[in-house]
């Protein structure tokens, strides 16, 4: 199994879990956060004022699959995420070894 972590643009997040829909992953796990890359933030103007705004609002989208679909949702997620600006995110692939299901205790065999 794999941990797909993806971060990225708020207003991407709809398309995103379209993408996913599409290929049956059944759930996601989806947070609010703030960070910066190469973007390094912006200069924005508020009342007159300039200042610096270096964490951005994010979206981190996480789900966990098989192997044999991680190459196949990551291409989803990529797809569905690019604007072709600097900032579109970043996805972070991670070996996930067991998974619970807290209810039931049961293991998971995927």
């Amino acid at each position: 199994m794999k941990l797909i972590k993806s971060v990225v643009r708020p207003n991407k997040v709809d398309d995103v879990r379209d993408a996913l829909e599409k290929l049956n992953i059944p759930g996601m796990t989806v947070t609010e956060v703030r960070g910066h890359g190469r973007q390094k933030g912006h200069t924005a103007v508020y009342r007159g004022r300039e200042y610096n705004v270096t964490l951005l609002p994010k979206v981190e989208i996480e789900v966990v699959v098989s192997d044999t679909v991680a190459d196949e949702v990551i291409a989803a997620i990529v797809k569905a995420a690019r604007t072709g600006e600097i900032g579109d995110g970043r996805v972070f692939v991670i070996p996930a070894e067991h998974s619970y299901n807290i209810r039931t205790g049961e293991k998971d065999v995927s």
